[in-house]
């Protein structure tokens, strides 16, 4: 087929695609991605918090992290406020944000998502009980059978602890960090399980000072870059990229030590009423 022929070939077919009303190729796929919406659990500090003077914007460790892969992929992120943790997870899946920056792995996300490798950051979960339960211990997973605890809903700490909570305790889930704090306060949860960091950072941040952490971790956990199946940018060049600079991150373990560093100053700067 001589090269007019063909491209007369390739007109007649975008006419009748038009036509019939076929789908055809999105722009941003057509055309390259050229900007990228990701979002986070917006009470996360260090990792994420809503900015105090824009609070359509998240910001934290994580949120730098994201600015310096945007950098090393050559593309934009707009690391934004989408709602709280499970909201955000609801419009990754439908495919209203591009990214998550910074999600636990587990089986039922892979159905809407795909999981960066490698991690970027390894977390902390712990037990967090009334400070003056002094009957509470914590060294196993065991430990935990017959006492009611309470955690975040659509958190996630790790498959493996994820499956045995399912099977052998007894852990109600609430719509916030607050309300679960508040919750063992009260006594109406023996115990809490949530990150180090982040519940180091609420409890400062409230003043509150009897609630305490018990040293043995739950589970150790690796937080993930993650992006939408339906996001129009998630092509295999952009994978491979995002990939390739996730990997030099990991080379360099001083990165998001830098990253975690500033971000905890600042936390504190801003809960001390610091500029």
């Amino acid at each position: 087929m001589s090269r007019t022929a063909s491209h007369r070939r390739v007109v007649l077919l975008a006419a009748l695609g038009a036509t019939l009303g076929l789908p055809l190729a999105s722009p941003a796929r057509a055309q390259g991605c050229t900007q990228l919406v990701a979002s986070g659990n917006p009470e996360y500090p260090p990792y994420l918090w809503r900015d105090p003077t824009d609070e359509n914007r998240l910001i934290g460790a994580n949120a730098d992290m994201t600015q310096w892969l945007a950098r090393e992929i050559g593309v934009p992120i707009e690391v934004q406020y989408s709602g709280p943790w499970g909201r955000v997870q609801e419009e990754t899946r439908l495919g209203h944000l591009d990214m998550i920056a910074g999600a636990f792995f587990t089986l039922p996300r892979t159905e809407y998502m795909d999981y960066f490798h490698p991690a970027f950051y390894e977390t902390r979960s712990v037990i967090w009980t009334r400070g003056d339960d002094s009957g509470m211990r914590f060294r196993r997973w065991n430990d935990l059978v017959g006492r009611q605890g309470v955690t975040v809903i659509n958190n996630s700490f790790g498959e493996e602890f994820d499956r045995y909570a399912r099977d052998k305790l007894r852990i109600n889930q609430v719509a916030s960090l607050e309300q679960a704090i508040q919750i063992v306060q009260n006594r109406r949860a023996d115990y809490l399980v949530y990150e180090d960091y982040p519940a180091q950072a609420f409890l400062a941040r409230r003043n509150i000072t009897d609630v305490k952490m018990l040293g043995e971790p739950v589970a150790r956990e690796n937080l993930y870059v993650t992006m939408s199946h339906r996001s129009a940018c998630n092509t295999p060049e952009l994978r491979g990229r995002i990939a390739r600079a996730l990997y030099k991150l990991q080379r360099d373990k001083t990165i998001m030590a830098g990253f975690m560093e500033r971000a905890i100053a600042t936390w504190r700067k801003q809960q001390n009423g610091k500029p």
